[in-house]
């Protein structure tokens, strides 16, 4: 009797379930996967920030070449005022603990201190094309970059990965190659030594004064509100600033020629910049500082672009190449998302001030607890990850 043999049945990818077949992501797949909209739209938010800096710079240099009228005091000034009656006043209107005489019981100095510090921020960096070179400013300009990300580590508990890094240093290299046009193109004028070490340190100054603003921006816009923000440096602004002018620029502003043209162009600075402080902040919660800060390195691009039809600059095929390496250092940037790192002891529902509140122990070592929340785009919901 011969045993039978037992049946042995060979699966074929035919006869597999098809759910249980994996079908790696094709090329295509995968440019979606990382061009998703969220990231576009990021990219875009920034790069309207840009462009608004770029109204600026534009308008400033026709006032300042063609009229005369160097008042950068006078123009910050026009935009305080602006912020005070849009924004200020709706504070005063509110009722309850968002009202304006509620926020200035509670926090006044700290907003006194952050109009200062924006103030300055922007005076010293006009005053620093009057003593340095084109080159180190937007050399000195990158420093910005590190202060901001180490005061959003240890301020506001971001983290960031290794992508992140990477693209900071491409968008970086993009600077040394607009730079390295700006040279080649003979548009760094001469300066004596002293003044340009004056001018250095000004621009150091003004980054270091910018870096602390942003960050702080950065939070209350996601803490308190982005009209209390703006209400308050609309406040304290126009006033240190009206202080200033008076003080320093009266009689550069009695010289300007006054005619419609210049108005004209005073109007286009004040909306450019009106724009740029109402809308900064909306990117700034979308994204974060740091991320505005990288946006905006295309600005003086979109200026240098402008200046080839408007002020016959010299093209350079480099400013192409450091416009699109700071766009790739960007989409690094953004493909992935930060993260922080949140101690329920000091932060209290960092993302949601709503929320409830865990009770803590009254006695007892506490164990230590960190809880990691995306800060940047999410394509999908990602649950909290909570590290004891």
């Amino acid at each position: 009797m011969i045993p039978e043999q037992p049946n042995h049945v060979v699966s074929t990818i035919e006869n597999l379930p098809a759910e249980s077949i994996s079908v790696s992501p094709t090329v295509l797949q995968r440019m979606k996967k990382v061009f998703n909209r969220e990231l576009l739209l990021s990219v875009a938010l920034g790069q309207v920030l840009s462009l608004l800096i770029c109204g600026i710079s534009l308008t400033s240099k026709y006032l300042t070449v063609d009229f005369q009228a160097n008042t950068p005091l006078f123009q910050g000034f026009l935009n305080y005022i602006l912020l005070f009656l849009v924004y200020t006043t709706t504070l005063a209107v509110r009722q309850g603990e968002e009202n304006l005489l509620a926020i200035l019981k509670r926090r006044w100095w700290k907003y006194l201190i952050l109009g200062i510090t924006d103030i300055e921020a922007n005076y010293m960096a006009v005053k620093a094309y009057q003593y340095t070179t084109l080159a180190s400013i937007q050399l000195l300009g990158c420093f910005v970059i590190p202060v901001v990300i180490i005061l959003s580590w240890f301020c506001l508990l971001v983290r960031y990965k290794a992508v992140h890094f990477i693209g900071v240093v491409i968008c970086i290299l993009g600077v040394f190659c607009m730079t390295g046009a700006d040279v080649l193109m003979e548009r760094q004028q001469g300066m004596e030594t002293n003044k340009k070490v004056i001018g250095d340190v000004l621009m150091l100054a003004r980054v270091a004064l910018y870096g602390i603003g942003n960050v702080c921006e950065e939070y209350i816009v996601r803490n308190l509100s982005r009209v209390e923000f703006l209400g308050m440096i609309g406040l304290f602004g126009s006033f240190f600033s009206g202080i200033q002018l008076a003080i320093m620029e009266h009689k550069e502003l009695l010289r300007v020629p006054w005619d419609w043209q210049i108005g004209l162009l005073y109007v286009g600075s004040c909306a450019c910049m009106f724009g740029l402080y109402s809308f900064a902040p909306v990117v700034i919660k979308k994204t974060s500082a740091t991320a505005v800060i990288l946006s905006l390195l295309t600005a003086d691009l979109y200026v240098i672009f402008c200046g080839l039809l408007l002020f016959h600059y010299k093209f350079s095929g480099l400013y192409l190449l450091s416009f699109f390496t700071i766009l790739v250092g960007l989409v690094l940037y953004f493909s992935t998302s930060t993260y922080v790192a949140q101690d329920p002891r000091v932060y209290k529902q960092f993302r949601n001030p709503s929320g409830p509140i865990a009770d803590l122990p009254a006695s007892g070592q506490l164990e230590p607890s960190v809880t990691y929340t995306s800060l940047g785009q999410e394509t999908e919901e990602e649950p909290h990850v909570r590290v004891a």
